[in-house]
């Protein structure tokens, strides 16, 4: 009990209201909410008429679904929407409860790990788009690339375990499910690069740090849902070989037509996004 209190605070009175809970609850990042308001001062909780929770929503039939996932949301790094805050604000609109069967939790790329303040957002302009310096290993020390070397499985379980902890209690027959992010590049590869108007690709021949951020990610999330009990949904099998610059992208370049021209960059298209609602909807969905 103290350590939910510490992740929602009064929150508790706040799902009284609703005391059964929704179907299901989505909690994330942008790559839940695959929406971004490039107009407005703040970080709204905007949410993309393709987004994955949207599709779910969709093939479950039920208006039952509570999208709490905010653009630029981050596991527990200010100044925006956080894990927590997420969790408390869930809880108020009265998601959690007995009728709760799914939790998803989508986060980790906006947060800041290990011995820099970088963040993915920042190292796009300073690292990615830099060919000059270029984004190898030593971008890390040189603060222009989040410090792979601080993301591990036991650090992320540790971050996350509060809101997990609070859930838990409040949605007892719930499946909480971290949802891993698809591929944008091939694990392992040095060159990342994205499309530009589906003719003429941007190329970072020195982009390991990068692909070293992303392939810890996604481990570090596998061991912190085996630490914590909870279920992992990869989502970079099924969308493997349609990452950025593939013949087939499931995510947006630039004005890239093979995916969707208006979409968010680096976010998957609304065919990505199809492939994770319907692997969850395959898995929790009956």
């Amino acid at each position: 009990m103290a350590i939910a209190a510490s992740v929602s605070g009064t929150a508790a009175a706040g799902a009284d209201a609703v005391p059964d809970g929704k179907t299901v609850v989505v909690l994330g990042d942008s790559y839940s909410a695959n929406k971004w308001d490039f107009f407005s001062e703040n970080a709204e909780c905007v949410h993309g008429d393709t987004s994955w929770p949207t599709q779910l929503a969709g093939l479950m039939h039920s208006s039952e679904l509570l999208d709490g996932s905010c653009p630029g949301a981050s596991i527990d790094t200010p100044p925006g929407y956080t894990l927590g805050i997420e969790t408390k604000t869930a809880d108020r609109a009265g998601a959690f409860g007995p009728r709760t069967k799914l939790v998803t939790l989508q986060f980790g790329l906006n947060d800041h790990w290990g011995s820099n303040d970088a963040t993915l957002w920042s190292s796009l302009q300073k690292c990615v788009f830099d060919l000059v310096d270029g984004c190898g290993p030593e971008a890390v020390d040189q603060g222009r690339m989040p410090d792979y070397h601080g993301v591990s499985g036991a650090i992320y379980a540790q971050r996350i375990s509060n809101a997990v902890t609070y859930i838990k209690y409040y949605a007892p027959n719930a499946r909480i499910v971290l949802v891993g992010y698809p591929e944008l590049f091939p694990s392992g590869q040095d060159t990342v690069c994205i499309s530009v108007l589906g003719v003429a690709p941007y190329i970072q021949p020195r982009g390991r740090a990068l692909i070293e951020f992303l392939d810890r990610i996604d481990q570090a999330q596998r061991e912190a849902a085996g630490l914590l009990g909870i279920d992992f949904l990869d989502t970079r099998t099924p969308t493997a070989g349609h990452g950025l610059c593939s013949d087939q992208p499931w995510l947006n370049g630039f004005g890239d037509f093979r995916a969707d021209p208006g979409g968010l960059p680096f976010h998957p298209s609304a065919k990505g996004d199809s492939v994770v609602a319907g692997a969850l909807y395959a898995k929790y969905g009956q």
